[in-house]
């Protein structure tokens, strides 16, 4: 992809400050402001994802012909720059990761045109956050580097655990292990450090763990989870009990020190022939109406979208290195990159009023080439506007279809008193073969 002066522009206001204010760190860590300096290696990481550059090599072309983002032309040797990127210090792309976070996140607050779900308007007037948690395996590290020539084929090359704002849905923290095996419950420390009180989290069931969950209780952070169905379960009280709808308080666990007993929330909800059963630790239904629970826990599938937007879309399904370092490197600067991707694509839903669920973040990255030749036409210059022109919109496809449209979410405690016969809360949409697959 061709570099284009506003992208570039944009890149730049976001990221420089936050380059800068890491410079002393940068010196701390006894790195010599040699040529290949914390700025220039930011740039280049990010144009190797951004332009879709093919390997080091063509990169140093790059640099060395026209130079790219805040950097100007200059001739590095390919084994220099190949020799960096094996050990330059991820901590430094981690370090601005977690920098710009707050910024990206005022960003989003100054936007107030593009509607938020009505599940999530309801439950940020009970909590302050909503957050989804997931881990994900990475793939098989590539066999042709020659730092990999004496590793097992096959070798996958980690695993990531990743918390996401349900809201923003900005990336809030990335966790990395080198054992792909691992349990998504390797994850639950790191849990317990970052998330604060008044926090509700939607989990699956990777995390299905007694103590952890009584951990979190503990801690007043709550979450919304899905039942095994082996699950030993005592029924304590009924709040709702219809067709197709039951609410009841539950005790799960046996006693023991790592299964303590729980005392939870068990929804079921009848799709067709059968029941999707989901847990709770918010024990009032006033507080979280079923309906509002299940309609929330039906989004946690935007955390598979993020990982399907970073390893298929961003390129970090195929790894650079088999160094660790490398591997490291190359998640925090592909996650970075993806939370400038969410703001972009939030600044667009946020200009037509649409909500951010509506807008394709793919289509808007695929979009960058043909903004650069409305540019260079001399007939875009704002990369949000040109997006929002609903002729854009048509032939790109910004605008996800929009499916069939759903019934007014019922928000109350105890639907089978307050509703009429005649209202339904919505309706699952059809399975596809992909989406059956995937659930799979």
């Amino acid at each position: 992809m061709v570099e284009d002066r506003v992208i570039a522009e944009h890149l730049t206001a976001l990221l420089t400050p936050v380059i800068t204010s890491q410079s002393g760190f940068f010196r701390e860590l006894g790195l010599r402001d040699r040529i290949l300096t914390l700025p220039l290696m930011v740039a280049a990481v990010l144009t190797l994802l951004w332009r879709d550059v093919p390997g080091v090599t063509e990169l140093g072309r790059l640099l060395e012909t026209e130079g790219f983002l805040w950097c100007n032309p200059i001739k590095v040797s390919q084994q220099a720059l190949s020799q960096r990127f094996l050990t330059f210090p991820a901590v430094l792309f981690e370090r601005i990761f977690h920098e710009i976070l707050p910024k990206l996140k005022a960003r989003w607050s100054a936007r107030h045109n593009r509607p938020l779900p009505e599940s999530v308007q309801f439950t940020l007037s009970r909590f302050e956050n909503i957050w989804v948690v997931d881990g994900s395996t990475l793939e098989a590290l590539f066999r042709k580097l020659k730092s990999l020539e004496e590793v097992k084929t096959g070798t996958l090359a980690g695993k990531m655990g990743v918390v996401i704002d349900l809201v923003t849905r900005l990336p809030m923290a990335i966790w990395f292990v080198e054992n792909p095996r691992a349990s998504d419950t390797r994850f639950e420390e790191n849990l317990l450090e970052l998330v604060s009180a008044k926090t509700l989290l939607l989990l699956d069931r990777g995390f299905y763990h007694f103590l952890f969950w009584q951990q979190l209780i503990d801690r007043e952070i709550h979450f919304i989870t899905r039942r095994k169905i082996n699950a030993a379960i005592q029924y304590q009280q009924v709040f709702t009990n219809s067709y197709d709808l039951r609410d009841r308080l539950v005790k799960i666990g046996s006693g023991t020190k790592k299964t303590p007993i729980v005392t939870l929330r068990l929804i079921e909800v009848r799709v067709g022939k059968i029941w999707r059963s989901y847990l709770t630790s918010v024990l009032e239904p006033e507080i979280l109406p079923p309906y509002v629970v299940i309609d929330l826990y039906q989004k946690r599938w935007r955390i598979e979208d993020a990982f399907n937007t970073v390893k298929r879309l961003l390129g970090l399904s195929y790894l650079w290195t088999g160094s660790i370092n490398g591997i490291k490197l190359q998640i925090w600067a592909t996650w970075l990159f993806y939370a400038v991707l969410v703001d972009l694509g939030d600044a667009v839903a946020d200009e037509i009023s649409l909500p951010l669920d509506r807008i394709s973040l793919e289509m808007i990255y695929r979009g960058l080439y043909y903004f650069h030749g409305a540019s260079c036409r001399g007939e875009a210059s704002d990369l949000v506007k040109y997006f929002a022109n609903p002729d854009i919109q048509n032939c790109l496809g910004i605008v996800k279809r929009k499916r069939k449209p759903k019934s007014k979410l019922i928000v109350a405690p105890f639907p089978d008193k307050q509703r009429g016969s005649d209202q339904f809360f919505f309706q699952f949409p059809p399975k596809s073969p992909l989406t059956t697959s995937l659930q799979a």
